[in-house]
């Protein structure tokens, strides 16, 4: 049924002024609009709304992630701009913060200014 609908995806954030910033300045994505809901960008074609909340609760785990050519390149443009990569114990990771998984994918993680978990994944 939904297969051939577009994808929405959400992230919350507490703070709209601090999160347009980042994910428009810091993760270069195409601002749409914004009102007293939501931020929305573009995001190569899928819509990303970020919820403006009371509170947001950080989770665990990844809420937003981007399938990348190059990683390597990607984690370096952007800790450029002042993203730091997450290290997480027992994880082999590399100088940069890049995983590689058992399937060979490469992944690193960081957050945004709320504490969401987001992710490049290069297959």
């Amino acid at each position: 049924m939904l297969a051939k609908s577009d994808l929405i995806s959400f992230v919350a954030t507490n703070n709209a002024a601090k999160a347009q910033q980042f994910y428009e300045k810091t993760l270069g994505l195409t601002f749409v609009s914004g009102d007293q809901f939501a931020l929305v960008f573009d995001v190569n074609g899928t819509m990303l709304r970020i919820q403006k909340v009371d509170h947001v609760k950080a989770q665990g785990f990844t809420v937003l992630g981007w399938k990348v050519a190059d990683i390597t390149t990607e984690v370096h443009a952007l800790s450029q701009r002042g993203v730091v990569f997450a290290r997480y114990e027992g994880m082999n990771q590399d100088e940069d913060g890049i995983w590689t998984a058992p399937s060979k994918a490469k992944i690193a993680w960081f957050t945004d200014p709320d504490g969401n978990v987001l992710s490049l994944t290069e297959f």
